[in-house]
């Protein structure tokens, strides 16, 4: 098996067209008011920020423009609860390679209830032998991405560390080096410092400043984790210190 050399997703272009207003939400996001495309790697792509930084809304604006249901699942799922995903969507385009890819999902950890719902109730089969309501969180999740990520496609999540301990978050990454050998391609947002760490990536930062490339240990996530374990007393004595 080997890996992509050209990605699936070459570049996400965001027209400023009839519509666009920089003055409302979510055109006037730092992140989005000063991206004019988006390049991915042919592996792994991910974004990381602060909470409220915008890469959740771009997250779900690249999955959208795929094609993928807003609320998650594969390009064939058509469901909705309540219709909160924002327009940025509509002012993305796709450059694509020719390359055909077979398989493809959207994974949202907060909607992830939902999705599991629909596609029990739409009798689908490519979950594993067992309900993906009779497990735990962490343990649907995975049965998720051992059961239905099955390479040769695009695979675009949004914080799939939300339900994994640590040493599932190391499994995760194994598995998501099986679907790069399996010729996939992956856009990740992440908070964790744990799936951050795999090699052969791109990583954006999204903030207040727009969307940079950095490199793994420049990352907020990397620094803070580290200071924290290496100097934890210390953090503590700061961070609990009475006024």
């Amino acid at each position: 098996m080997t890996a992509l050399t050209r990605p699936y997703w070459i570049e996400a272009q965001f027209e400023r067209r009839e519509e666009w207003d920089d003055a409302v939400y979510p055109f006037n996001l730092p992140a989005v008011r000063t991206l004019h495309s988006l390049a991915f790697h042919p592996n792994v792509t991910f974004l990381v920020g602060e909470n409220g930084s915008g890469k959740s809304t771009l997250i779900e604006a690249l999955a959208v423009a795929w094609g993928f249901n807003a609320e998650g699942g594969g390009r064939e799922h058509r469901f909705g609860t309540r219709e909160s995903h924002s327009p940025l969507h509509r002012f993305v385009r796709p450059v694509k390679s020719p390359q055909r890819l077979q398989d493809g999902f959207f994974l949202r950890a907060e909607s992830f209830f939902t999705t599991a719902s629909y596609l029990e109730t739409a009798g689908a089969t490519r979950y594993g032998a067992k309900s993906l309501h009779e497990q735990s969180h962490g343990e649907s999740f995975f049965a998720l991405f051992e059961n239905r990520f099955i390479g040769d496609g695009l695979y675009i999540l949004d914080e799939p560390e939300a339900a994994l301990s640590p040493s599932r978050q190391l499994s995760f990454l194994a598995k998501m080096h099986e679907l790069v050998l399996a010729r996939s391609q992956l856009i990740i947002a992440t908070h964790s410092p744990i799936i951050l760490g795999y090699p052969n990536a791109w990583i954006y930062q999204v903030s207040e400043h727009g969307v940079d490339r950095i490199d793994y240990e420049d990352t907020d996530h990397f620094q803070v984790t580290r200071n924290f374990l290496t100097r934890r007393e210390m953090m503590l004595e700061i961070l609990l210190a009475d006024d």
